[in-house]
């Protein structure tokens, strides 16, 4: 008899199979909208003409007719020099045309040389310059319209050449100069529109035109200046305050989508966005940005409209990876 031995079988353990899950998304799909085209420089205000006030030579100031503040018109008296030398010319000057009347007289009645008469009518001529001159630099005028922001010299003082005796400078209108990108170079033109704001004129909002484009864009910036006017009828901007300018550039029908999608690729620092396609798999995208606003990038290259951009669960992505879409 065949004894069979009595024993307990073991029941297997279960072995727990793990498996990899699908990082969860949100999504939303990227949309054509359009965008304005606008920019913003920082920059300074500046006079539209300076102007420094002097005589052509050292001499005694002899009347100081304005101070700092006033405004001044063109052609008006700001200061009058010594008037020894000019009183000197101008007594010359009569002399000499007193003279000249009456060769001229001799002249036609065949009683002096050719020669003669042309160097009484030279001499004329060289007192009537010179008087001018020294009229010009004794009685001295405003060449524009404008405010005195320096004087140098009190009344009597004797002007060394060193410094103007006056600075003058017209801020009706006023002008800006912007640092616009080479890229933006072919869509600036003359007449454009600007709006301006100034940190000291809180509330207000000015309006200027482009009305120059320098002709040579900088080599180390890649940017060319653009010279705006503003009219500043009201006087409110003046030279040195710190202000905004906005140009804008029209308007693009762009491909947009939420800031949040567009991350740095660690490195190369180039902007990525994970799509994810029909089959679940985000795809990583190189994408070329454009203007940022209200919390959305303007995509310029990478993406195409209705494509499911991932907005949320993107940090930790890898191109290819399979993700559940909450």
């Amino acid at each position: 008899m065949v004894m069979s031995c009595g024993g307990t079988k073991k029941k297997a353990e279960a072995v727990p199979v793990f498996q990899n899950m699908a990082p969860q998304v949100e999504v939303q799909a990227a949309t054509v909208q359009q965008v304005d085209q606008n920019d913003v420089y920082s920059t300074t205000v500046q006079a539209f003409a300076v102007n420094n006030i002097a005589p052509q030579s050292a001499g005694r100031i002899q009347k100081i007719n304005v101070e700092v503040g006033d405004f001044v018109n063109a052609g008006q008296i700001v200061a009058e020099m010594d008037k020894v030398q000019y009183e000197q010319a101008r007594l010359k000057y009569v002399n000499d045309s007193t003279e000249f009347g009456r060769l001229k007289s001799l002249y036609e009645e065949g009683g002096l040389s050719q020669s003669d008469y042309d160097a009484a009518e030279m001499a004329l001529k060289v007192s009537r310059s010179t008087l001018s001159n020294l009229k010009d630099n004794t009685i001295l005028r405003s060449p524009i319209t404008g405010v005195v922001t320096a004087r140098n010299y009190d009344r009597g003082d004797m002007y060394a050449m060193a410094a103007p005796i006056y600075t003058i400078q017209q801020i009706v209108p006023v002008k800006l100069l912007i640092a616009v990108s080479e890229s933006d170079y072919s869509r600036i033109k003359k007449g454009d529109r600007v709006s301006i704001t100034a940190d000291a004129v809180p509330g207000l909002e000015f309006t200027g035109n482009v009305s120059r484009i320098y002709p040579t864009i900088d080599a180390a910036s890649h940017t060319v200046n653009v010279e705006v006017r503003v009219p500043n009828q009201d006087k409110a901007l003046r030279p040195g305050m710190y202000a905004k300018a906005s140009v804008s550039f029209g308007v693009n029908n762009s491909i947009v989508i939420p800031d949040m999608a567009v991350s740095k690729q660690q490195g190369s620092g180039q902007k990525i966005v994970f799509v994810v396609d029909n089959d679940g798999i985000a795809q990583q995208r190189f994408v070329t940005v454009g203007r940022h606003f209200d919390s959305r990038y303007e995509i310029l290259d990478g993406i195409a409209e209705g494509e499911q951009v991932v907005v949320k669960g993107n940090s930790s992505l890898r191109g290819g990876e399979k993700v559940e879409v909450k």
